[in-house]
């Protein structure tokens, strides 16, 4: 089966620094098939017939040996992705006027989580925020509309405190990876 692992944290702000190259060694090591990388944030898609929920650990605990630091990482198979791009809750106009305000930033963000999500926690983290940013949960994924970048926005920041483990990614990067399966 297809399977992309992102990672969170990789080769942000000159930290936790991992060439791909070294990360696709990895998988190969951990017999993985038909591995590749898309862009610097630790993007992979591999095959493997392992179960889903079996390969987290093993990749964790095989990254941290290899690379000395820990990182979180979240697994979707094919048909999720296709899923998850295909269940965008934002209408094609509320985009648009998110990219009419600022036309030079990515404005959709998937966060993916790999457990489900507490959607009450999540709406009590965020019940102070009054602005214009929305975002929705579908399953173990929570969309995020945001009408600036993504670094200035105080709801993602909110969303940073949830204390689940998960990793975001801008749905064009969701795209090209889906292209990639």
């Amino acid at each position: 089966m297809k399977y992309v692992a992102f990672f969170r944290g990789l080769n942000v702000g000159g930290k936790n620094i991992v060439k791909m190259a070294d990360l696709r060694r990895l998988f190969t090591g951990l017999g993985f098939l038909d591995v590749q990388t898309y862009i610097q944030s630790g993007n992979v898609v591999f095959t493997s017939e392992t179960e889903q929920c079996l390969l987290i650990p093993a990749i964790e605990q095989a990254f941290e040996k290899q690379f000395g630091f820990s990182s979180a990482v979240v697994i979707r198979s094919g048909d999720e992705i296709k899923n998850i791009i295909g269940s965008l809750p934002f209408s094609a106009a509320e985009i648009e006027r998110a990219q009419n305000e600022n036309p030079d930033v990515e404005h959709v963000y998937i966060y993916l989580f790999n457990d489900t999500i507490d959607i009450e926690k999540v709406d009590h983290i965020c019940a102070s925020y009054g602005g214009k940013d929305k975002y929705h949960i579908i399953n173990r994924d929570l969309y995020l509309l945001c009408f600036q970048s993504v670094r200035d926005s105080k709801l993602a920041a909110m969303l940073m405190k949830f204390p689940q483990p998960s990793t975001s990614r801008n749905v064009k990067t969701m795209k090209k990876i889906s292209m990639m399966m």
